[in-house]
């Protein structure tokens, strides 16, 4: 079963010059992933070497961490697992899932068995090359295997945020906030939203691509909802 894509809603200013993100309204699935960029060995970076001291966003990520209540954890989760993470052991650096989010389907791989079978026993042997021989009988290799994958993992870890019907503001340089109508106010004063009449709504995906895109982008810059999902000016 394939796994769903995380979606975000922007709120965003398209006032000239250059449209932009105001804030996004995200649920518990794309505020884990984004806290979750803090198990990374650059969570420890931001320990070390102070929040302010950091290119990019990943320093309100942390204190975002640090300022959640605990009405809004989930039961069990630990906050300083994030803001004191240990290195990946290699045996978790070899799950290919990047902080769960779904990766780009790999081609599906073919395997050819005897297609004369001659023998009982040339039943017993595959190949991925077509038209290879067979051990037993000689023929070509040509008939077609159906491979089938293991199945999907279907316990997934419960993350850190509360889901169900809390929603969280999360804003262009990644501050991180459950979400009020007295916040989404305050915001748009913040950012100096001028006219109403220009802001717009538009859901987005973030699949194994934009993850990684963000990911990136918030070790470079300040508006990294803005440069992932509007594109970076030029």
């Amino acid at each position: 079963m394939a796994m769903t894509l995380i979606t975000m809603k922007l709120l965003i200013d398209s006032s000239p010059p250059r449209p932009r993100v105001v804030f996004a309204e995200a649920h518990k699935d794309a505020v884990d992933f984004l806290f979750s960029l803090l198990t990374m060995p650059s969570g420890t970076a931001v320990k070390l070497l102070g929040k302010d001291s950091m290119v990019g966003c990943i320093g309100n990520l942390y204190t975002s961490v640090e300022k959640l209540d605990d009405p809004y954890v989930q039961p069990g989760a630990v906050k300083d697992a994030m803001l004191s993470p240990t290195m990946l052991s290699p045996a978790a650096k070899s799950n290919r899932s990047f902080f769960r989010l779904p990766e780009p389907s790999p081609a599906m791989k073919r395997f050819f068995r005897c297609s004369g079978y001659t023998y009982s026993s040339c039943r017993n042997y595959v190949t991925e090359e077509r038209g290879a021989r067979c051990p037993i009988c000689g023929n070509q290799m040509l008939a077609d295997s159906q491979y089938v994958p293991s199945g999907p993992v279907t316990q997934e870890a419960k993350g850190l945020v509360q889901g169900g019907m809390v929603t969280y503001t999360v804003t262009d340089d990644l501050k991180i906030f459950p979400m009020s109508n007295i916040s989404s106010i305050a915001l748009l004063n913040t950012v100096a939203v001028r006219d109403l009449g220009a802001l717009q709504e538009r859901t987005v995906q973030i699949g194994y691509k934009e993850g990684l895109e963000i990911l990136k982008t918030s070790l470079q810059s300040k508006t990294i909802l803005t440069d992932v999902f509007l594109g970076k000016k030029t």
